[in-house]
């Protein structure tokens, strides 16, 4: 299709300000993949990077340093609901797929996965990891679960089965701007950081740290777990040595 095409090319391109990330590695192509192409080497990473990805926010919860700005935001609606925080990041997830119309993103498999995964694990880690840990345990968390989050996004994205809600915005903004990954999550992060914070949720420093990090780790990463099509690398030819790329 036209803009499928479109979008390809466009993502394919080195974003402005990509230079000095990953080795000068042009921008690798974040394009939905049939879910029938190599199936049992990108379901894992997707199911990993889903499960990775909840979990860190339950475990940025128990830090209790400040939230990402999706769970500040999610944080804030659960003061004023009965619902669970996993159920809560499903809610969300389904409501900014409305977000998607303007950037003609279409859901996927992926998609319904990031919502129903991400919701299981983070409840699953709010309940496994406990309450009323020391300051320097706390540290400890705030700092592995922002890492395991940015890292997390790379994973997931990467298998190409199509983006979550959240991150279609993200990669649908990146192709249609041409903007990098990192500037877009980054402007993404501390625009829900505000609403998040308005409604009521809380913000910490560890807050401010993630949304200053999460872009940079993310798109640092992403050239190494992006998912490489067979036939794709039959057209452009072998990669250019010293690169790394999964397939």
């Amino acid at each position: 299709m036209r803009q499928d095409t479109d979008t390809t090319a466009r993502s394919e391109q080195a974003a402005p300000g990509d230079e000095g990330i990953g080795c000068n590695r042009p921008s690798p192509s974040l394009t939905y993949v049939r879910f029938g192409e190599r199936p049992l080497r990108r379901l894992p990473q997707l199911f990993i990077g889903l499960a990775l990805y909840g979990f860190s926010m339950a475990v940025m919860v128990r830090a209790g340093l400040g939230l990402s700005p999706w769970s500040v935001l999610n944080e804030a609606l659960e003061k004023h609901t009965s619902l669970s925080f996993g159920t809560l990041t499903a809610v969300v997830g389904v409501s900014v797929l409305l977000l998607w119309i303007p950037l003609r993103q279409r859901p996927t498999f992926g998609t319904a996965a990031n919502i129903v995964v991400i919701a299981v694990s983070s409840d699953f880690g709010l309940a496994l990891v406990p309450e009323g840990l020391t300051l320097p345990e706390r540290v400890g968390l705030l700092l592995a679960g922002t890492f395991a989050n940015a890292l997390s996004v790379a994973v997931y994205v990467g298998a190409r089965f199509g983006p979550g809600p959240r991150d279609g915005l993200m990669t649908g903004a990146s192709a249609l701007t041409g903007r990098s990954i990192r500037v877009v999550r980054t402007f993404i992060e501390v625009s829900v950081l505000a609403i998040g914070w308005l409604l009521g949720g809380g913000v910490g420093l560890g807050t401010v740290l993630y949304a200053l990090t999460v872009g940079p780790v993310t798109q640092f990463y992403l050239p190494r777990f992006a998912y490489t099509s067979p036939t794709r690398t039959a057209r452009t030819g072998p990669p250019v040595t010293g690169s790394r790329t999964s397939s």
